[in-house]
């Protein structure tokens, strides 16, 4: 496997290790009991240690080497933690959330990663392909003042890499937003998932931010107790404002998403109203002509029934012998028609 933070084999391992003095690198071992060797002989120096989905016998033996807390271990080992900052004496337990926007799925994809920060040492710890630490490095190790000034130089490195990773996403939550706005208004039926699959992205992005903001402020209240470089206060200060800024647009977007969820729902509403009006419309209108055919169906049912009787040939028949017989029974048919009609007309079936 070739060096830098980015890579790592499956089932856990080794990313990168390196010692560093005065800001540069000094070694790059290859295991971390050579790790552990070389830092005690050279106790002015600093190890940056690399894992991603390390085994529970490299944690063990990082907690035994750099007296780790067993319940931070413990949280490194099992992941899905929230955001926390947490100190056991000289020790900083971070849990940071990355994320990173996935074009063409739409997705936002969320990363864990807890950072142990001592005196002469740091170890990152991901379990997840974000965030891409190797950069990060590269980036340090170019700037060798900065590095100098220690594991919390990196620490603050590392923050600074993670709340810039949120700016993309923030890019591309706007531009799906404005999406959803257009389809909301074009009448598209699949914006519902697509405004609460969002909505749920958001949840997990705010609870990715929110914690840093006190976090951010947690360290900066320890400046004075801690002696932390002047550099390092300008540093986290503008890491702080980053974080808080990208807080208060996911706030933004949750809030954005209800409201369009609201309208969306109104415009559903709106729409099934127009179109039960439409249907109760057609069948008024149906009704009304099934009444016409019913009334005239009547009407002309009765000299119909009239005719059929007198058209039977029975040879004992009254009025057969009639001579007003054919006349009377025209009169009855026109009197019975006329009666129906005006009926019908009277209760507006015609």
């Amino acid at each position: 496997m070739a060096p830098g933070d980015g890579g790592g084999g499956r089932g856990g391992s080794i990313v990168q290790s390196a010692l560093y003095r005065g800001g540069r690198r000094t070694a790059s071992p290859g295991s971390l009991a050579e790790t552990f060797r070389r830092l005690r002989e050279a106790p002015d120096g600093m190890a940056w240690i690399g894992l991603q989905r390390p085994s529970e016998a490299e944690l063990l033996s990082l907690a035994a080497e750099f007296d780790l807390h067993e319940l931070a271990v413990e949280d490194a080992l099992e992941a899905h933690q929230r955001p926390k900052l947490e100190r056991y004496g000289d020790t900083l337990f971070v849990v940071l959330r990355a994320a990173r926007y996935l074009d063409a799925p739409e997705e936002v994809d969320f990363g864990e990663l807890h950072v142990f920060v001592g005196r002469d040492f740091v170890i990152t710890v991901r379990h997840a392909a974000a965030p891409d630490l190797s950069a990060v490095r590269r980036r340090m190790e170019e700037d060798p003042d900065l590095l100098a000034l220690g594991p919390e130089a990196v620490l603050y490195a590392i923050l600074d890499a993670v709340v810039d990773g949120y700016a993309p996403v923030v890019a591309g939550v706007q531009n799906d937003i404005d999406e959803i706005e257009t389809e909301v208004f074009r009448g598209d039926p699949e914006v519902s998932r697509r405004i609460y699959e969002l909505s749920r992205e958001m949840v997990e992005f705010q609870r990715a931010t929110r914690p840093l903001v006190g976090m951010l402020h947690a360290l900066m209240a320890g400046f004075a107790k801690y002696g932390t470089d002047e550099e390092l206060q300008r540093y986290l200060r503008d890491v702080a404002d980053h974080v808080t800024h990208t807080s208060e647009r996911v706030d933004g977007f949750r809030q954005a998403l209800t409201e369009i969820l609201t309208v969306n729902a109104t415009l559903v509403t709106q729409q099934q109203n127009a179109e039960m009006r439409a249907l109760a419309e057609a069948g008024f209108e149906q009704n009304e002509e099934i009444k016409k055919i019913s009334s005239w169906a009547a009407i002309l049912f009765a000299p119909t029934l009239v005719g059929t009787i007198y058209g039977m040939n029975f040879e004992r028949m009254p009025e057969l012998g009639w001579a007003l017989g054919y006349p009377f029974a025209i009169l009855l048919m026109a009197v019975v028609c006329v009666s129906l009609y005006f009926v019908f007309k009277r209760r507006d079936w015609l």
